[in-house]
């Protein structure tokens, strides 16, 4: 087995050890997301070495802003016909600040990852992260589909 392989499982291994606090699912997408990613970067070793920390780090800030809008805005949603004008004129602003607040983080992820591999690579890691989500959309629809027949 090549170094880089090695390098690539134990990466591997240790992000998803990270995310055993979620949900089962959850754990299960994040490996695939990773190892989709892996394949596609084609990262040498020192480019793995730096690269996976950045992005481990930027999808901790960036689901943790999620979970803040599915909590305090999502949720609250729900039950708009109880929320008063000036409630929802809140949970505007919360919500146009946590698009910012993540904005804010997508700038500075590109602007250190781009210190670590190719702009090349780096435009490829955004293409890459949406072909994922489409590809995982896809997937879910297909077994919705066939469960509802």
């Amino acid at each position: 087995m090549s170094i880089k392989k090695i390098i690539y499982v134990l990466v591997f291994l240790v992000t998803t050890g990270m995310y055993c606090q979620h949900k089962p699912g959850y754990e299960k997408i994040k490996a695939l997301k990773i190892a989709y990613i892996t394949e596609k970067l084609n990262l040498n070793s020192k480019e793995a070495q730096e690269f996976w920390p950045i992005y481990n780090a930027h999808e901790e800030q960036i689901d943790k802003i999620r979970r803040q809008e599915r909590q305090d805005i999502f949720e609250k949603l729900r039950e708009i016909d109880q929320l008063s004008e000036n409630d929802l004129e809140k949970l505007l602003e919360l919500d146009i600040s946590l698009k910012e607040q993540k904005h804010k983080l997508e700038t500075k992820f590109i602007s250190d990852v781009r210190k670590v591999i190719s702009a090349k690579k780096t435009f490829i890691l955004l293409q890459t992260e949406n072909g994922f989500k489409r590809r995982l959309i896809r997937q879910y629809r297909q077994k919705h589909k066939s469960n509802n027949r």
